[in-house]
């Protein structure tokens, strides 16, 4: 099975090209060049570099969401095109559970965190039994105290943190956690797309994959300026 696997949720760029349980292909970027101008190329280069016809290809995993909203609309847009032009069908993985198959067998309770601001994460809470991957709680937003005082009720020997929320809400983690834990290193703390599309083939496994042009991406929660549009109609109704 040969999968084109994109993550772009958040600051992180990164497309991969698999072949059962082969990474042929990863390109990964953290820097500030917006989505829109780095994931096509770097998937052309990649694409170039081992010779694969597009054609080849049996799906496309994309990072779903949550996560940056423009973020979040550039890969599902690439990932939507490149399934109605080659009539593949997606695999929508969710961010999180991706962020967490960075740390695949780990022993402990992983956290991948996403900043959402206002002192917010995404979030959802995952374990490993085996080779699977165990969802303990849903993808969610939450205020980083709230996420504390839920680890800390659950008393686990090990929690393991990850993501981009890392390094905003490290220090305060360390001052709200009472249990133990500590952080992924730089190799696996933020998203990879060889990540997201090795989960992809456990998904498309369980038949989760759908037609192109079924694909949305997942917010959990409205934009700014939805927001912002949403007080000003309220007040406006006042």
């Amino acid at each position: 099975m040969k999968l084109i696997a994109l993550d772009s949720s958040g600051l992180v760029a990164s497309v991969a090209i698999l072949e059962d349980d082969i990474l042929r292909a990863e390109y990964t970027v953290d820097y500030k060049k917006t989505h829109s101008q780095t994931l096509l190329p770097m998937l052309d280069e990649i694409s170039g570099m081992i010779s694969l016809e597009r054609s080849e290809i049996d799906a496309v995993a994309v990072a779903a969401g949550p996560g940056s909203f423009t973020g979040l609309r550039i890969g599902s847009a690439t990932a939507k095109g490149l399934g109605l032009a080659l009539g593949k069908p997606i695999i929508e993985v969710p961010t999180l559970a991706g962020l967490a198959y960075n740390l695949f067998g780990a022993d402990g309770l992983i956290c991948p965190i996403m900043d959402a601001r206002r002192e917010q994460v995404y979030n959802g809470l995952y374990r490993f039994e085996g080779s699977q991957l165990i969802t303990l709680q849903d993808q969610r937003a939450l205020a980083v105290a709230e996420l504390a005082e839920e680890l800390n009720a659950m008393q686990e020997d090990r929690v393991i943190l990850l993501g981009d929320g890392v390094a905003v809400y490290r220090e305060l983690l360390d001052r709200l956690l009472t249990v133990p834990h500590l952080y992924a290193p730089a190799n696996c703390s933020r998203q990879r797309a060889a990540s997201v599309g090795a989960y992809a083939r456990t998904l498309y496994e369980q038949g989760k994959a759908v037609p192109a042009e079924r694909h949305a991406p997942i917010y959990l929660r409205l934009s700014q300026a939805e927001r912002e549009r949403a007080a000003k109609g309220g007040a406006h109704e006042q």
